[in-house]
């Protein structure tokens, strides 16, 4: 069976004051087309380094990972990175300050030779439109935008090279949560619409029940659980992911019912 994405075996070590650091520990896992893959982890987990060596940021030091059944190059060229893009975290350094928002919009056009020159002007607009900002936010700068904005500008940047597969590196954990949860019904309504498949990097579980189908847990370079959403968040089996769960936000009698009972696992573990 070929996966929409294929990540074997991958390990990623890098040299720091002489000695080998092992960011990334023989993982694997697979995405499938049209879902969101959430990948949770306490700073450190190896979460952001998974997520950069899909990119092609940094190369594997071991592994494949693979993209549509081919597997990837450690250079990428310009249609392997047209194909998977990448929403940071920082709305506001993502963007040049010194480019209009049309400016950013319309370069990711021209580099990857998107759509008539002509008519490219216009396709920034509907970008903007389709994220829900008006087409006439072209000619503004990002310090005249809002955090929210900035991001949505992000979003529509990363969907102006008709990719089919954006990995979202913690997009809202700038932004207060009133935005948050803008953002988040903006990437859910965009991953509906245009049939988007999502790798979701975050350390805040609350966020991945509003968008993931599944959740890859990472712990010190390692996947250490895999599974549905529902299953994560009732029934964690690694003590790790019940620590995690258990530090989640209470917002309902259940989920406080929840934690408990996790929180209580925890200790009895750890009394054994």
């Amino acid at each position: 069976m070929t996966h929409f994405l294929s990540v074997k075996s991958v390990s990623k070590i890098f040299s720091a004051g002489g000695r080998k650091v092992v960011a990334v520990d023989d993982v694997s896992f697979d995405v499938e087309e049209g879902e969101c893959l959430a990948i949770v982890g306490e700073s450190g987990s190896g979460k952001s380094t998974i997520a950069n060596m899909i990119l092609g940021i940094y190369p594997p030091s071991a592994g494949t990972i693979s993209y549509r059944g081919e597997i990837l190059p450690a250079r990428r060229d310009l249609t392997h990175r047209r194909a998977i893009q990448l929403v940071q975290q920082n709305p506001l350094s993502s963007l040049n300050p010194r480019r209009t928002v049309g400016a950013s919009l319309g370069l990711a056009l021209d580099v990857h030779g998107i759509g008539e020159k002509a008519r490219r002007w216009d396709r920034v607009g509907q970008l903007l439109e389709e994220v829900g900002l008006p087409a006439d936010y072209r000619s503004r700068s990002p310090a005249a935008l809002s955090g929210g904005q900035c991001q949505r500008v992000a979003i529509a940047r990363a969907l102006a090279c008709e990719s089919d597969l954006v990995v979202l590196d913690e997009p809202t954990s700038a932004l207060d949560v009133l935005v948050q949860a803008r953002i988040l019904k903006l990437l859910n309504e965009l991953k509906d619409r245009r049939g988007l498949t999502y790798i979701f990097i975050t350390h805040d579980l609350s966020v991945v029940r509003n968008v993931a189908n599944r959740v890859a847990v990472f712990e010190k370079g390692r996947l250490v659980e895999l599974g549905g959403v529902e299953a994560i968040f009732t029934a964690p089996k690694h003590p790790y992911t019940r620590g995690l769960i258990g530090a989640v936000p209470v917002v309902t009698r259940q989920e406080e019912r929840l934690r408990d009972s996790l929180t209580q696992k925890e200790e009895s573990v750890g009394d054994a």
